[in-house]
């Protein structure tokens, strides 16, 4: 259960830092400032949850490495359920914070950082662009995710290049879709704005399940990964290895 209650309490870290910058300070930080946010964030928790659970706080992360065969299925659904609470409680507690404005707060009116696309949100892209976008941010971030941890990689740094990864698809894509790439961060925010964010909130569950199934499977095949014996496809682990770490 503590590898669950770690992913939950990553993933709240994620949504706090990332959801919260771009509510109580985005128009001052701008989109290098969120991107910045979530990317540290990241790395925070990586650094501080890693040796638990892996620190995957990302449901398309997770299935990336039970695609891979870096973990089992009862892990993957309890990695899915921390996650999910983490990102909803993240969520909870930026609403909490952005209502406590003196001035007044619209949840309805301004958001939560929520994802999203078309007319009225971010530069106005179309269904087909977000979704373009979210499949293959989300495909390189589990590719160097997964790549960045196998036995081949320099040790230790994973974290940081992940982190750092996940700042460059910030910058490229906010304006596109406010970047998901995770669907427990995408449904926390969404489920208190409601709308069109919850309207939308399937796209980011669909495009980046799909990028990341994608990317742990050419690991799974052996295409990308730098080790050379064949693993035997009844062999998955069951110790839910961190992606932050090399594959066991």
């Amino acid at each position: 259960m503590k590898k669950y209650l770690a992913e939950l309490i990553g993933t709240f870290i994620l949504v706090l830092f990332g959801c919260g910058t771009a509510v109580v300070a985005g128009d001052k930080v701008g989109v290098l400032g969120i991107a910045f946010a979530f990317g540290f964030g990241l790395i925070a928790a990586a650094y501080g949850i890693g040796p638990v659970s892996g620190c995957h706080i990302n449901p398309a992360v997770s299935l990336g490495v039970f695609t891979a065969g870096r973990m089992g299925l009862k892990d993957l659904l309890g990695y899915w359920v921390g996650q999910f609470l983490g990102g909803i409680l993240g969520a909870w507690v930026v609403s909490i914070i952005a209502t406590g404005l003196l001035s007044g707060y619209s949840i309805a009116t301004s958001g939560l950082g929520q994802d999203g696309w078309g007319p009225g949100y971010q530069a106005g892209y179309g269904v087909g662009a977000a979704f373009v976008f979210e499949f293959v941010a989300t495909f390189i971030f589990l590719i160097t995710i997964l790549g960045s941890t196998q036995k081949a990689a320099p040790a230790g740094f994973a974290g940081l290049v992940i982190g750092i990864t996940l700042v460059v698809i910030h910058i490229f894509g906010i304006r596109i879709t406010g970047v998901s790439v995770n669907p427990a961060r995408s449904l926390g925010p969404a489920l208190f704005v409601g709308g069109q964010a919850l309207n939308q909130v399937w796209l980011f569950f669909a495009a980046p399940f799909l990028g990341a199934l994608l990317a742990g499977l050419l690991f799974r095949i052996r295409l990308l990964d730098a080790e050379t014996e064949i693993p035997v496809l009844s062999s998955v682990t069951t110790s839910a290895p961190s992606p932050f770490q090399a594959e066991a």
